[in-house]
C-alpha cells in the first residue's frame, strides 16, 4: 500500500509530506486547489509522461517519491526479472529535471520507465472521472470478466497455441503472396533455367576451354616448332644426338686419363639419354597435334557462349552460372510443387485450429461460469445505492475470428428503468449512472485482484444525498480488502474517510502554492461542514457533519 508521498517543485506545490494509512482516505478541497496536481504528481511514479512545464520553479529540479509497503504481493519475481534490489518498503522516485531529462529510481537504483509502468499496474489503480468512458469499451469488459474468473491459466493455455496459430496463418499467407509473384515469373525463370540447363556446364570448364582454345588456334606453329627441334636433335648434319653418341664414345678412350671426379663420361651419357627422351616426346606430341578448324569453331562457340551467359547474368565464371542454375532449379521446383506444399501447411494450420478451439472453448466456458456472479453483484450494488429497477447484464456472443483474448465477444447491457430493454451501457447510461456502475464493478475487482491501493478521483460526480452515502458505504466494503483513497466534493462520502486531507491554495508575494494536510477530527466536522453548507457555516450544518462523522 501507499505510505507517504513526498512532492517538491512540482505545478502550484513547493514542497508537500502527506503519510496515508490503511483504510479509507478521503482528500477534500474547492475546486482548483490542488487536488488533481497530487495525481498528476503520482502518476509520474507510475510511468507517466514527464514534462518540464510542471517545474514550479524553472531552475530547480522536480521530485516526486513514494513509499510503498509490497510485503503482501508477491513482487520478488518482477524485481529479479528488472535486476532490481528487492525490499518489503520499496521507495520509488521520480525527477525531472530544468533540462527536461527526466530520471527514475526504485530503491535507488536507476530504472526505465518501462518498469515504472508494470511495477505501477501491480501496486495502484488511479480511477479518474474519464475511466467511465471504459464501460464503452468492450475490451475493458472482457477485462473484467477475466479478473473475476481469474482466466489467467486459461488465458495463458489459450495464447501459446494462438501464437502458433498466428505464426503458421502468417507463414500461409507469406506462401501464397511469394507464389502468385513468382508463379508470374515463371515462364522467365523457366526459360532462364533452360538456357543454362541446355549448355550442360561442368565445373572449371570455362577454364579448361579456354587452354584448349589457345592450343588449337596456335596448332600449326606448335606442330612446326617440333617438328624443327626433333630434325635438330637427330635429323639434320648438325643433330644433337649423334653428336653426343660420337663425343661419348671419344670421351670413354680416355676417360682413365681425366680426373676422377670429373665424371666426364656418365655425364655425357645421362645428358644423351635425356635429350634423346626428350626427342621422342616431341615426336609424339607432334604425331598427336592435330590442325582441327572444326573443334577449334566449336570451342569458340561454345565459350562465347559461356561469356554470353555470365554478362546477362553478370557472373564471373562457369561456376557462378552453375550456382545461378541450381538456384533457379530450386524456385521453378518450389513453384510446380507449391500446391503440394500449401496443402501440408493446410493440414497443419488445421491440426493447431481444433486445438485452439479447444482451449478457447476451456477459456469461454470459463469466462461464462461468473457472469452470473458479476450481474448479481453489480445489480445488488446499483439497486443499494437507488437504482431500484436496474438491471445490469452481460451479452456474449462466440465468432470465427480469433484474437489474442479469444473468440469471445462480450459487452455490458444496461437498463435504469423498470421493463427498459438492457441496451449497451454506453448509450443509454447517465453520468451519474455510469459512474454508479463502475463503483460497483471496482468493488468487484477489488474481491478478485490482489491490488494493494485504488484512488477514486471524484467517481461520485452525478450523485448526491443517501445515493452519495451508499457509494460512500462501498468504498468503507473496499476498504476492509485493500487501502482506498478517495478524492471527493460530497461530505457523505468525506465522513466515511478513516483519515481526511484538505487541498487548499495560499497566494504568496510571487505565486501560488497548494498544500495538502491531515485534518484533526474537529478541523474535519468543520470541513465537512463547509462541504454541506458553503463558506458560511451554519449550526446546523455543523450538527449535520458530527452526525455523518457519528460524533
Amino acid at each position: 500500500m501507499l505510505q507517504n508521498l513526498n512532492i517538491s517543485n512540482y505545478a502550484l506545490i513547493e514542497r508537500s509530506t502527506i503519510e496515508f494509512d490503511e483504510g479509507m482516505s478521503v482528500i477534500t478541497g474547492e475546486t482548483g486547489a490542488g487536488k488533481s496536481i497530487m495525481l498528476g504528481a503520482l502518476g509520474l511514479l507510475l510511468g507517466g509522461r514527464a514534462d518540464v512545464q510542471v517545474l514550479q520553479n524553472k531552475e530547480q529540479k522536480c521530485v516526486v517519491e513514494a513509499t510503498f509497503d509490497v510485503s503482501k504481493y508477491n513482487l520478488k519475481s518482477l524485481f529479479s526479472e528488472e535486476d532490481v534490489d528487492y525490499d518489503d518498503q520499496t521507495i520509488i522516485r521520480r525527477e525531472i529535471l530544468p533540462t527536461g531529462k527526466s530520471r527514475a529510481f526504485v530503491n535507488e537504483q536507476p530504472v526505465n520507465v518501462s518498469f515504472l509502468k508494470q511495477l505501477g499496474n501491480k501496486l495502484i489503480d488511479i480511477h479518474s472521472q474519464h475511466q467511465n468512458l471504459l464501460l464503452s469499451d468492450e475490451s475493458f469488459h472482457l477485462n473484467i470478466v477475466d479478473t473475476v474468473a481469474q482466466c489467467d491459466k486459461e488465458l495463458s493455455a489459450y495464447q501459446t497455441v494462438y501464437s502458433e496459430y498466428s505464426a503458421l496463418l502468417s507463414k500461409e499467407k507469406s506462401m501464397v503472396e511469394d507464389n502468385d509473384r513468382m508463379k508470374r515469373d515463371l515462364d522467365y525463370l523457366q526459360f532462364q533455367l533452360k538456357e543454362l540447363q541446355d549448355l550442360k556446364l561442368t565445373e572449371h570448364e570455362d577454364v579448361e576451354l579456354e587452354m584448349e582454345q589457345e592450343k588449337l588456334a596456335n596448332a600449326e606453329d606448335i606442330k612446326m616448332q617440333l617438328s624443327e627441334s626433333v630434325n635438330i636433335l637427330e635429323g639434320s648434319e648438325m643433330s644433337v644426338i649423334p653428336a653426343l653418341k660420337q663425343l661419348t664414345n671419344n670421351i670413354a678412350k680416355i676417360d682413365r686419363f681425366l680426373p676422377k671426379d670429373t665424371n666426364a663420361h656418365q655425364r655425357i651419357e645421362s645428358a644423351r639419354i635425356d635429350i634423346e627422351d626428350l626427342m621422342h616426346t616431341f615426336s609424339q606430341v607432334c604425331d598427336s597435334l592435330d590442325v582441327d578448324p572444326q573443334r577449334l569453331e566449336y570451342v569458340d562457340s561454345r565459350l562465347n557462349a559461356i561469356y554470353s551467359l555470365e554478362k546477362k547474368h553478370r557472373v564471373e565464371n562457369v561456376d557462378a552460372l552453375i550456382a545461378l542454375r541450381d538456384e533457379l532449379s530450386r524456385k521453378v521446383g518450389l513453384i510446380t510443387n507449391f500446391d503440394e506444399q500449401l496443402e501440408d501447411l493446410r493440414k497443419e494450420l488445421s491440426q493447431v485450429q481444433s486445438k485452439l478451439q479447444s482451449v478457447a472453448d476451456a477459456l469461454s466456458n470459463k469466462r461464462l461460469s461468473v457472469f452470473d456472479q458479476i450481474k448479481q453483484y453489480v445489480e445488488s450494488h446499483l439497486h443499494d445505492m437507488g437504482m431500484r429497477n436496474a438491471v445490469f447484464t452481460i451479452g456474449h456472443a462466440r465468432t470465427d475470428k480469433y484474437t489474442s483474448t479469444g473468440n469471445d465477444e462480450i459487452h455490458f447491457l444496461f437498463a435504469a428503468n423498470l421493463g427498459g430493454t438492457p441496451t449497451d451501457i454506453s448509450k443509454v447510461a447517465s453520468g451519474g449512472e455510469m459512474s454508479r456502475v463502475m463503483l460497483s464493478i471496482k468493488s468487484l475487482l477489488s474481491r478478485s485482484k490482489n491490488l494493494p491501493t485504488i484512488i477514486f478521483d471524484e467517481i461520485d460526480t452525478g450523485v448526491s444525498g443517501d445515493v452519495a452515502d451508499k457509494m460512500g458505504g462501498i468504498m468503507t466494503q473496499m476498504a476492509s480488502n485493500m487501502q482506498v483513497i478517495a478524492i471527493t466534493h460530497l461530505p457523505q462520502v468525506a465522513a466515511k474517510g478513516n483519515r481526511h486531507y484538505q487541498v487548499y491554495k495560499q497566494d504568496t508575494a510571487e505565486t501560488t502554492i497548494s498544500h495538502i494536510r491531515s485534518l484533526s477530527p474537529e478541523e474535519r466536522v468543520t470541513e465537512i461542514a463547509k462541504m454541506l453548507s458553503g463558506s458560511r457555516i451554519s449550526d446546523a450544518a455543523i450538527q449535520n457533519a458530527k452526525e455523518l462523522l457519528g460524533a
